[in-house]
């Protein structure tokens, strides 16, 4: 199978190019970490918008970790999302949740600072919240972000994403107000075989990269 993207960067100024052409509101960039951070960083660039993190942590059924009952999203203030059919066939309700949506907001606050130094979440109230990762597989953990920042009243929310199968891709866009995606493969196999480099991103890079792009952001304002 041919790959689509020389890697996140040359996907990133691909899908800068396409989201650049629409008329946003005040917009801010959301990258979902780790490997949305490079695709992220060019897209913010051309919009002249901040550029953040939208922090998802995944909460477990207890005694069957492995089945997502809901998730915690970070922002202000952090915002807990739960699958509503899930806790009926497990026969518990949000409250039965409550140390574990406290540790995972912990976990969402600890990874915040070890990459933006403690930097508070950019409000996203009456902006345009545009999220973006390096592509969408199964849409879980896109889907509670986007869940979660729904809540904190944007005035809208655009996802951006090079590559999508386009089923997952269409259930996602029910949730937005908006949709950039430059490729939807069919069959689709996993995101990482649409690059022709797709290394981990370490927390290492995604350090630099944002301190870079902030760098530039304020180097730019008059």
């Amino acid at each position: 199978m041919a790959w689509l993207f020389e890697d996140r960067l040359a996907a990133g100024l691909a899908l800068a190019d396409r989201v650049a052409e629409l008329d946003l509101t005040d917009p801010v960039v959301l990258a979902l970490p780790r490997g949305g951070v490079p695709v992220a960083v060019p897209v913010a660039a051309r919009l002249r918008a901040p550029l953040d993190l939208i922090l998802v942590r995944k909460i477990g059924v207890p005694g069957h970790e492995e089945l997502a009952a809901g998730a915690v999203v970070d922002g202000t203030p952090p915002q807990s999302v739960f699958n509503p059919a899930l806790l009926r066939q497990s026969g518990l309700t949000e409250a039965d949740f409550a140390d574990a949506i406290q540790v995972k907001q912990a976990e969402n606050v600890a990874r915040r600072a070890r990459y933006l130094g403690g930097r508070s979440p950019v409000p996203v109230s009456g902006r345009t919240a545009v999220v973006v990762d390096d592509g969408i597989a199964t849409g879980a953990t896109v889907k509670a972000a986007l869940a979660g920042l729904r809540r904190s009243s944007p005035h809208e929310i655009v996802l951006a994403v090079p590559v999508a199968p386009p089923d997952t891709l269409a259930e996602v866009a029910a949730l937005v107000d908006g949709v950039v995606c430059l490729e939807t493969p069919q069959p689709f196999y996993a995101v990482g075989v649409h690059y022709h480099h797709f290394e981990q991103v370490g927390d290492d890079r995604v350090i630099a990269l944002l301190a870079e792009a902030e760098k530039s952001r304020m180097e730019e304002r008059p």
